[in-house]
C-alpha cells in the first residue's frame, strides 16, 4: 500500500512540473498572460483637453513583471489606410502583478492642439501596450472623438 502512496505522489509531483512548465510555454505565446484596459471617463474630448483615466491591468496565470506601458495616439485616415503616431506616453516600471491580482495606474495625458480635430474620414484611438518579462505584449484600443478647441 505505501508503494502506491509513493507513486500517487511522484505523479502529482511530475504533473505539476509539466503544468508549470506548459503555463510558462503558454505566457510565451501571449495565452494566459496580464491583461491591460484603458478606463477613460468619456469618449469626447476637446483638442488641447488632458485625460484623466487609468489603467486596470489583470494579472494572468502566473506572476509576471511589468517593465513598462506605452499609449500612443494615432490619428486612422480611413481613405489611405494611413495611422500617424500623434503623441506618445510611456510609464516604466518594475512592479510585478500576481496570478489574478488587478491594479489600477493613473493615466494622464493631454492632446495636442489641432487645427482641424474633426474631419471627414478621420478618427483617433489611444492605443495601448503592457510590455511584460520576455516582450509578452497585452494590447487594447480605445476610439475618441476629438472636437475643435
Amino acid at each position: 500500500m505505501y508503494k502506491h502512496v509513493g507513486l500517487i505522489e511522484k505523479q502529482i509531483n511530475i504533473n505539476g512540473v509539466y503544468s508549470l512548465i506548459l503555463r510558462k510555454s503558454l505566457l510565451l505565446l501571449g495565452i494566459g498572460s496580464a491583461q491591460i484596459d484603458l478606463i477613460l471617463p468619456k469618449n469626447t474630448y476637446k483638442s488641447g483637453e488632458c485625460i484623466n483615466g487609468y489603467f486596470l491591468i489583470k494579472g494572468g496565470t502566473l506572476a509576471q513583471r511589468i517593465r513598462r506601458i506605452e499609449c500612443d495616439l494615432i490619428m486612422d485616415t480611413h481613405s489611405t489606410g494611413l495611422e500617424e503616431i500623434l503623441k506618445t506616453s510611456t510609464i516604466l516600471s518594475s512592479r510585478e502583478i500576481n496570478s489574478g491580482e488587478s491594479n489600477e495606474i493613473p493615466f494622464n495625458f493631454c492632446l495636442p492642439t489641432l487645427n482641424e480635430p474633426y474631419k471627414r474620414g478621420v478618427s483617433y484611438r489611444l492605443k495601448t501596450r503592457l510590455i511584460l518579462d520576455k516582450g509578452i505584449i497585452g494590447k487594447d484600443d480605445d476610439w475618441i472623438l476629438i472636437d475643435s478647441e
